[in-house]
């Protein structure tokens, strides 16, 4: 029992320092001892020793934290029974052992470095977590504390500079290491499938892009290839089993192919060096991380036993259900690719495997992805872009067949893109549908065009006019007050209604009803002319098409290019002879159903226009079958406002 008063005798009293942290420093060594205490390992031999440090000895000696003292050299000079215990050695035998190979303190250069210099005195403690293996053969996790004991005096003058000693300290944390661990597994692992969740997946990606590359002879021998794979799939259909089923079903849907895709990337590993990562990234979708791949063919060999592994159908709850997959594949080298680079190439790929039809695998393709980079940076850029008036128009003339005399213009625009230079209708028009800038920027069209027509006519007054053709979207009908702004552009440009010509695609006239049929009448009230452009390729109506406003259409230039036929008739065989050469030559009939339109056209009070006119051949046929006016590269490539004004005083465009 510990005295509740001081003990008598010459002795001094023990400091707090002391109770806190005994200094066991064997009396082989004076300069390093603090009074009051003496060696454990061998019984006082001075009588005038403190009786009061007895106690200390006792408390040290059953304290629940195994403790040791070591000297300056890091040596073993006193442990307790609780130190023996964790390692499995009676505490005698601990003795003069070298303490950092006891806990491990010399595996690394950080902690060893550490480690000498509290041992020196010049760092206040050392504190880290080693794994040892018990003397019973199992392993522990504890935390190692090393701290310099205080000494009771100053040392004398002829004693050693250095510490008395330290205090080293072991706290077995196995238990909470492995709550710790228990914990990160439900951190880290999706409930519903128990698979890797989005924070594991992207924690082993990331670790195995940033992952050092090795020698390449050493790197094929340890199966490592410096480059990474992935498949990123999501199920075809999920939604409608959850919608009509309930997540009960959904949930058992998605742990049931889990299991199948762990099945899958087992086989795939057989013989590897690993199997890939198989995880659940979110709602439906899933991800096979292969690391250090081989290429685009093992990629593509397990996206294929995905694909063949989920078409059998699921039981759950006893009913038959059958589920796809679309699968976005990407395979690269590790050097300069991120994360997050990755991870919207397979998106973007898996995007595409569902455009293409789903239940199918995609692999990426760089060239495709910088198209629709390509596309991106001019979606983002629209808007602003007619702001920055960065589009300008050119025109193609529309030729009079019976006399070659310019009759009007189509006015197509042009984006003179600050990167991508000019862009044709083609690379624009349909993004600016679909963001709705096609508003925007066909009022701008159709202003800027109405403007100019009627410039040239004030600038030709002997010259009859010439009507200008603008193409109009449907959205545009939807979405604006088409009649007002072409009424107000009309009266702003002083052009006669009957100069504009608002041309629409076949499919989007054929389907007008409601407001936009409203919209086409009003117009043709006003005296605007209306027509269909590409007609031919699309519903081609005809019944629907007496009831139109319509005053004109435009023939598809596929009928026209058929007007070849006879020039390459004269070609040898063997030029012609392979069967994509078959496929494509044109077809005599073209230019019997192109006069039955003209025909017809005429009788529905219809104008004609022939859209490629190409050759002086393809000219003459469609004016002796008696098409109207003709456009194409025969006449003129679409061209600047100053050309087509020289072409009006010229009086005639192209050959007849």
């Amino acid at each position: 029992m510990v005295p509740s008063e001081p003990a008598p005798g010459p002795g001094p009293t023990p400091s707090p320092a002391a109770l806190a942290a005994p200094d066991l420093t064997p009396m082989a060594e004076p300069a390093l001892v603090p009074a009051g205490f003496t060696d454990l390992a061998e019984p006082a031999p001075v009588a005038s020793a403190a009786p009061a440090s007895q106690p200390f000895r006792s408390v040290f000696d059953t304290a629940p934290l195994a403790m040791a003292v070591l000297d300056g050299a890091g040596l073993v000079v006193s442990a307790n029974g609780t130190f023996g215990a964790l390692l499995g050695s009676e505490p005698g035998e601990l003795a003069g052992q070298v303490a950092a190979d006891l806990v491990d303190l010399a595996s690394d250069t950080r902690t060893w470095h550490a480690y000498r210099e509290v041992l020196h005195g010049r760092q206040a403690r050392l504190r880290c977590t080693r794994r040892l293996k018990h003397a019973d053969g199992r392993s522990l996790w504890v935390q190692v504390t090393v701290a310099p004991l205080p000494p009771e005096h100053p040392p004398p003058p002829e004693s050693t500079p250095g510490p008395p000693g330290v205090l080293l300290s072991i706290t077995d944390v196995s238990a909470r290491r492995e709550l710790q661990a228990r914990l990160r597994h439900v951190r880290m692992h999706d409930p519903v499938t128990r698979l890797p969740n989005r924070t594991l997946f992207f924690e082993r990606l990331s670790a195995a892009l940033e992952a050092e590359p090795t020698a390449s002879a050493e790197s094929h021998e340890h199966g490592g290839t410096g480059r990474i794979g992935l498949c990123y799939l999501d199920l075809d259909g999920f939604k409608a089993v959850n919608d009509t089923l309930g997540h009960r079903f959904g949930d058992r849907l998605l742990a049931a192919v889990a299991q199948r895709l762990t099945n899958c990337a087992d086989a795939a590993g057989h013989g590897r060096a690993g199997a890939p990562l198989v995880a659940r990234l979110g709602g439906d979708e899933f991800a096979l991380l292969v690391e250090d791949s081989t290429g685009t063919e093992q990629l593509a060999d397990l996206a294929e036993s995905v694909l063949t592994v989920l078409q059998a159908p699921f039981e759950i709850f006893g009913r038959r259900l059958s589920v796809s997959a679309s699968i976005g594949v990407v395979e690269r080298q590790t050097a300069g690719t991120s994360a997050t680079a990755l991870m919207q190439a397979a998106d973007t790929t898996l995007y595409w495997a569902k455009a293409d039809g789903r239940a199918r695998w995609t692999l990426f393709d760089p060239e495709r992805n910088a198209h629709r980079m390509t596309r991106q940076a001019l979606v983002s850029t629209l808007r602003a872009a007619i702001e920055r008036g960065e589009f300008t128009l050119e025109y193609q003339p529309l030729v009079g067949m019976d006399d070659g005399r310019l009759r009007g213009v189509e006015a197509l625009v042009r984006w003179r893109h600050p990167q991508f230079g000019v862009l044709t209708p083609n690379r624009f028009i349909t993004l600016a549908e679909e963001d709705g800038s096609i508003v925007p920027l066909g009022r701008w069209i159709l202003a800027t065009a109405c403007r100019q027509a009627r410039r040239w006519q004030l600038d030709h007054p002997d010259e009859p006019p010439i009507f200008v053709s603008v193409n109009v979207a449907v959205r545009q009908v939807w979405d604006s007050d088409l009649v007002t702004d072409v009424a107000q552009v009309l009266t702003e440009t002083g052009l006669a209604p009957h100069l504009l010509q608002l041309e629409l695609t076949e499919s989007a006239v054929m389907g007008s009803a409601g407001r936009p049929l409203q919209a086409l009448r009003a117009l043709s009230d006003m005296g605007v002319h209306i027509a269909i452009d590409d007609f031919g390729t699309g519903y081609s109506n005809l019944a629907y098409l007496s009831r139109l406003p319509v005053s004109a259409l435009k023939l598809d230039g596929s009928f026209v290019r058929g007007f070849q036929y006879e020039e390459r008739e004269t070609r040898e065989p063997r030029e012609t002879g392979t069967r994509e050469a078959a496929a494509s030559r044109p077809n005599p009939a073209d230019e019997v159903i192109v006069e039955a339109m003209i025909q017809l056209a005429h009788r529905l009070g219809l104008t004609v226009t022939a859209e490629c006119v190409e050759t002086s051949d393809q000219a003459s046929r469609l004016r002796r079958i008696g098409c109207d006016t003709g456009q194409g590269w025969l006449y003129s490539r679409p061209v600047s406002p100053d050309r087509i004004s020289e072409l009006l005083d010229g009086h005639a465009c192209g050959r007849r």
